[in-house]
């Protein structure tokens, strides 16, 4: 681990003061190295897009183009809008990466500016020597990337598996008529608690299917395998957190906004 690479660190000022503190605070038994508790290294460390304005630009493009698909859709539109409503909340982040993977969209991260040992340290000192907390400053407050510790941000495992996932897609080349039936299975997903209309999702959900099977085997014949290849992405999709896209491509750019509320404004525009 490259925390603890340099040996020179454990005879430091700092490193004692560390080790005097877990000693104290943890409990007895058998114990491992500092490293292995605390290294703030490789998948756990936060991350953000290295060109937000490139990248949220790119990816509000792709929402934008992802609900007029979605509007497009006549079955979509028989749909009471509560129903509408329901099944685009609970889809829209799985279908944007679709699209970010049919429109190829690369985008690149850095690992976030996080305080360090010394600061943590007496941050939290300083706010257990306070009686009451303070009120931030008028003025001072901050809800986009790179407020606070950083904390929100996703971390670098996360963005891991969503690069891994455009990955696989590219790999397999897939068309857009395999990318619409892939889409039209994810939108219209029946298991949702609440849906009023599930039979006729359902019947929906499985006609998309239906259709990419019957398109696998027209245009692939010679590759059997590459529906239940496009079935793997789709069950990929479901690895998929809202929470993650949101804060990586849309927070940067509108902040606190309820991406809730940006949705149903969007769904009942005009695209």
């Amino acid at each position: 681990c490259r925390c603890c690479a340099n040996g020179r660190r454990h005879g430091s000022i700092l490193y004692n003061i560390l080790r005097s503190e877990e000693r104290t605070a943890s409990p007895p038994g058998p114990r491992r190295g500092l490293a292995s508790r605390s290294c703030p290294c490789g998948s756990r460390r936060r991350v953000a897009l290295r060109s937000p304005q490139v990248a949220c630009k790119a990816a509000s493009a792709v929402l934008v183009k992802t609900l007029r698909f979605v509007q497009n859709v006549p079955c979509f539109q028989e749909l009471p809008l509560e129903e509408q409503l329901l099944l685009v909340r609970s889809c829209w982040a799985p279908l944007l990466v679709l699209g970010l993977a049919q429109d190829r969209v690369h985008f690149e991260t850095v690992e976030s500016a996080e305080p360090s040992m010394l600061q943590r340290i007496l941050t939290t000192r300083r706010q257990g020597e306070q009686s009451q907390p303070r009120s931030p400053a008028p003025g001072r407050q901050h809800h986009g990337p790179g407020g606070g510790d950083g904390s929100h941000l996703p971390s670098a495992a996360e963005i891991q598996a969503i690069k891994a996932f455009l990955a696989k897609c590219w790999s397999l080349d897939i068309s857009t008529k395999e990318y619409a039936y892939l889409k039209g299975t994810v939108l219209f997903n029946p298991d949702l608690p609440g849906l009023q209309c599930t039979q006729y999702i359902e019947g929906l959900q499985k006609e998309a299917q239906q259709a990419l099977n019957e398109h696998v085997r027209l245009i692939h014949r010679d590759d059997e395998a590459r529906f239940a290849k496009l079935s793997v992405v789709l069950s990929l999709l479901r690895s998929i957190n809202a929470n993650v896209i949101a804060e990586l491509f849309f927070r940067p750019i509108i902040g606190s906004v309820n991406m809730d509320d940006m949705l149903l404004e969007m769904l009942c525009a005009k695209l």
